[in-house]
């Protein structure tokens, strides 16, 4: 009959305490480290608190996955540390406990958790991703106040378009504007220029204000004849002017069907099933391209002008005369300047039609290369952070063990070094896949396969009780292979043996 034992319900009563502590800290702090990217964007639209504690859930939901390795990390180390630290790790040894017994309660809890993590992925991951970024387009559009950037066109404002070369943050002002104003038509576009302006919002925000100083517009003087040559025009200087510019402020929610093809609505069968057909296509269009490639431009052939690339055997067997491989650059050599310009011409124009040729299957298959790879790294992050749970685990459960540290300090410092390094892994190996240098497979299995080798390595020395940080062991193991004795005999002989031609000169 199957009872679990006291000292696993001991181990599993800490563990669990910490573990819940540190996750709800650690995804406060990533839910914060998004806030602060995306500040500019959702902050200052005047939006109801409602839409922020929304927001919090919906990042906190999408930063789960993130958040579970983490705090596994952390709390497993703080676990293993306290039990060193008040010598209960000791005790448990000393009644003839081992290490690895003392863990396996928390293993199969890990391993849960991993399992929960993939089906939280599969399942809640792609809603709460689409609702976030709904979320955020929606609070994008909710004043364009803000979201007008420097130094380019701004044409989110029905039948207008805003140039801003600066902006005056302290004093709120937009500097050197340009306005296009399309309301009556491209042909009768009419155009404003000003030093400085202020946008504001309407009470009722169902308008904009925008407030111009020092500038001047021009229009068409009759709109009847914009078809016309040297029509005449309207100029205008102001001081102050103010356009109002209709523009529904009110917050209204971006339609989600918008990303329902996109890889972060989707699950894992979908996705694989977008990978399969996806890659199928580009297979195939390759392979399409590459004979007609290989039948327009190999060795000359033209398939217009009917020209087969006959094989060297068949050649033989028709040719009356002995088949010789023709040396190219005698042939050339032999050839008039006139004749040998135009050969040179004519290759040129060929080597250009045909790199034209290429770059526009690039561009025509850049759309369905992207969504490939996307697909796979989204595909595959949900295997790598589930198993991430796994492997950091065995990496702060006998790293708590070895170095017999609880509280908060050290192993916060340990845990945030190692996720780091995991972060920055990772990120590595997303690059090379968007790149397309690696395959999705490895480049997503890339930290997992940097940091596995480390928990087995830290679990071994745990489980055999090594001191892996204790520095005269590896001061003896340097003077073993150093052996410093002999090394100081010889420098002295080599010495003596310089020392001596230095008379003899």
């Amino acid at each position: 009959m199957f009872r679990v034992k006291r000292l696993h319900t001991f181990v599993l009563q800490h563990f669990l305490l910490i573990f819940l502590m540190t996750f709800l800290i650690c995804n406060f702090i990533l839910v914060m480290q998004l806030l602060w990217r995306v500040s500019e964007q959702i902050m200052g639209k005047g939006i109801g608190i409602s839409v922020y504690l929304e927001f919090f859930y919906y990042a906190s939901a999408q930063l789960l996955p993130t958040t579970l390795p983490l705090a596994i990390l952390l709390a497993s180390l703080m676990t293993f540390g306290n039990f060193g630290e008040r010598l209960e790790l000791l005790a448990m040894k000393a009644a003839g406990v081992s290490l690895f017994n003392i863990m396996k309660p928390l293993i199969i809890t890990v391993s849960l958790v991993a399992c929960g993590s993939f089906f939280f992925q599969d399942k809640y991951l792609p809603t709460a991703q689409v609702k976030m970024q709904s979320l955020i387009a929606s609070i994008q559009q909710k004043s364009p106040t803000l979201s007008i950037p420097e130094g380019a066109f701004y044409s989110e404002i029905e039948d207008m378009t805003i140039y801003v070369k600066g902006k005056d943050v302290k004093k709120g002002l937009l500097l050197d504007i340009m306005i296009y104003d399309f309301s009556e038509g491209f042909e009768n576009v009419s155009v404003t220029l000003a030093d400085s302006g202020r946008l504001r919002m309407t009470e009722d925000k169902l308008n904009l204000v925008l407030t111009l100083y020092h500038g001047e517009g021009f229009s068409n003087f009759d709109k009847e004849q914009a078809n016309t040559a040297g029509i005449p025009y309207r100029r205008e200087m102001f001081r102050t002017k103010e356009l109002i510019i209709p523009f529904d402020a009110n917050f209204t929610r971006v339609d989600e069907s918008a990303y329902d093809n996109s890889h972060i609505s989707m699950n894992t069968q979908q996705l694989r099933h977008i990978i399969d057909s996806v890659g199928h296509r580009i297979d195939s269009i390759e392979i399409k391209k590459q004979t007609q490639f290989t039948n327009r431009y190999f060795m000359g052939r033209d398939a217009t002008a009917e020209r087969n690339l006959l094989s060297v055997d068949s050649i033989i067997k028709v040719a009356k005369t002995p088949v010789v491989n023709p040396n190219i650059d005698s042939t050339y050599r032999s050839l008039s300047s006139t004749q040998s310009h135009l050969i040179v011409d004519k290759a040129i124009r060929r080597l250009e039609s045909a790199r034209s040729d290429f770059e526009y299957l690039k561009a025509s298959l850049q759309r369905d290369n992207f969504r490939f790879r996307q697909s796979n790294i989204e595909y595959y992050k949900k295997f790598s952070l589930s198993l991430a749970c796994i492997i950091f685990f065995f990496i702060g459960a006998p790293l708590g063990a070895i170095i017999r540290k609880g509280g908060i300090g050290m192993p916060a410092v340990v845990s945030v070094i190692l996720f780091i390094g995991y972060y920055l892994i990772d990120t590595a190996g997303q690059k090379l896949v968007k790149s397309g240098e690696w395959e999705a497979i490895y480049g997503m299995s890339l930290s997992s396969a940097v940091l596995l080798p480390l928990g087995i390595f830290l679990t071994v020395k745990a489980v055999n009780d090594s001191t892996l940080f204790n520095m005269d062991s590896y001061l003896s193991v340097i003077k073993k292979i150093l052996n410093i004795k002999i090394l100081l005999r010889y420098l002295r002989i080599a010495f003596k043996h310089h020392f001596r031609k230095l008379k003899k000169k």
